[in-house]
C-alpha cells in the first residue's frame, strides 16, 4: 500500500517534519476508519469523521484495555502475519495487536534501537536474558530482543534462558569471558529477569568493559521482587560496574509498534523520548483535553507505526510532560483509574453491536 511505503520512507527519514507527519497520520486515519469497523463506529459516536479531523491530535484514541475486548484490526484476523499480545498479569484477558505484515513494525524498531540502543555500533557482544521469540511467538518484547540479537550481536552473543530459567552459570561465564576479553557488552532483558540475577548472584560482582550497556523494560509482572528505581538501577551499576547513564530502559506496549527510551537512569524518574513518527499528549481522562504543562494526566500516545490497527491509544500510565518527553510515574490511581474505566465504558457501549 502507498501509505505503508511512505510511512517506511518517513520512519527510515528519522528527521522531525511535523506538516508531513500530520499529513500522514491524518492519511492513516482515513484507512483505519474506513476499514475498521468498530473504530468507525466509536468515532461517528465522537461526531468525528473524515471530515472534520484534520489535525493529529483530533483522531479519537482508543482506550488500551479495547485491546482486550475487540478485534481492531484492518485486515481479517486470519490474512495478519503476527499477532502481540499483552502478558495479562493484571486480568484474566490478554490483549491482541494484530499486524498485517511487520514491514513498518520493523522499520519502526530498526531505527528506535539504532538511534538509542546500539547509538552507533554496529556490532555488539550480546547477552539475552529473555526467552526466545521461537518460544514466545506472541511477545513483542521476544520479537525486539530476537532482532537486535540476529541484526546486531557479533559470534560471541548468545541467550542464557531456556525453558528451564536463566541459565546462570552460562550467562557467568559470558560475563568473564567479556572482562577477559575487554570486550563491551549490551545486556538485554526484562527488568524482572535483572532482579533474578541479583538474587541468584547475590553480592557478587561482574565487571563489564568500558562502554558497557544494560538495556531493562516491562517492570516486574508479578515475576519477582518489585524494587523502587533508585534501588534498582544502584544494583545494576553496581554489579555490573557500569555508570547509571549507561543502565537504558525501554517503555513500550503491546497495543503499540513503536517504543519510547532514556538517555541513561543517573536520575530516576528518567524522561522517556520518542522518535518523529509518535506524539504523546497528558490528558484528563473525564474532559479529554490536555492538562497544562507539567501537570500529570493520563498519557495517550499517537504511532504512525500502528498502520493496522489504531494510531491514537489511551493508556492507563500517569506521567506528565517536559521539554524533551514525558515523565513516567506509574499506574493510574484514584480519579484518573475512574477516569481510564469511563473511557473503556463509553467505547464498550459505542461499539456493542460490532
Amino acid at each position: 500500500m502507498r501509505v505503508e511505503r511512505e510511512i517506511i520512507a518517513f520512519i527510515q527519514q528519522n528527521e522531525r517534519d511535523e506538516e508531513r507527519l500530520n499529513e500522514l497520520m491524518i492519511q492513516l486515519f482515513q484507512r483505519q476508519f474506513k476499514e475498521n469497523m468498530p473504530y468507525q463506529k466509536f468515532c461517528r459516536q465522537k461526531g468525528k469523521t473524515l471530515r472534520n479531523v484534520k489535525k493529529w491530535d483530533q483522531i479519537p484514541f482508543v482506550p488500551v484495555d479495547a485491546f482486550k475486548h475487540l478485534t481492531l484490526s484492518r485486515k481479517p484476523v486470519e490474512e495478519t502475519a503476527a499477532c502481540f499480545m499483552t502478558s495479562g498479569s493484571t486480568s484474566g484477558k490478554r490483549g491482541k495487536h494484530y499486524h498485517a505484515h511487520l514491514d513498518v513494525y520493523n522499520a519502526s524498531m530498526d531505527e528506535t534501537v539504532r538511534q538509542f540502543v546500539l547509538q552507533g555500533s554496529d556490532k555488539w557482544r550480546i547477552g539475552v536474558i529473555f526467552p526466545s521469540r521461537e518460544s514466545m511467538p506472541n511477545s513483542s518484547l521476544a520479537h525486539y530482543l530476537n532482532w537486535i540479537y540476529e541484526h546486531y550481536g557479533d559470534a560471541s552473543s548468545g541467550y542464557f534462558i531456556d525453558e528451564t530459567g536463566i541459565q546462570y552459570d552460562a550467562f557467568a561465564e559470558f560475563l568473564q569471558r567479556a572482562q577477559k576479553d575487554q570486550v563491551p557488552v549490551l545486556l538485554l532483558g526484562a527488568s524482572y529477569s535483572y532482579v533474578h540475577v541479583f538474587e541468584q548472584f547475590q553480592d557478587a560482582m561482574y565487571p563489564l568493559p568500558e562502554g558497557s550497556r544494560i538495556f531493562d523494560t516491562g517492570g516486574y509482572k508479578n515475576q519477582s521482587e518489585a524494587l523502587d528505581l533508585n534501588t534498582f538501577y544502584e544494583r545494576l551499576a553496581t554489579m555490573f560496574d557500569v555508570p547509571r547513564s549507561s543502565c537504558l530502559n525501554m517503555y513500550g506496549m503491546s497495543e503499540l509498534s513503536t517504543q519510547y527510551y532514556d538517555r541513561g537512569n543517573a536520575r530516576v524518574p528518567s524522561v522517556k523520548i520518542g522518535p518523529p513518527w509518535m506524539k504523546t499528549r497528558i490528558i484528563d481522562p473525564l474532559t479529554e483535553e490536555d492538562v497544562p504543562f507539567g501537570e500529570t494526566g493520563i498519557i495517550v500516545h499517537y504511532d504512525l507505526a500502528n498502520v493496522n490497527s489504531v494510531i491514537a491509544v489511551m493508556t492507563e500510565d500517569v506521567g506528565y510532560e517536559t521539554e524533551e518527553g514525558f515523565i513516567l510515574l506509574g499506574r493510574a490511581e484514584g480519579a484518573e483509574a475512574k477516569g481510564c474505566s469511563v473511557q473503556l465504558s463509553d467505547f464498550l457501549q459505542a461499539v456493542q453491536d460490532v
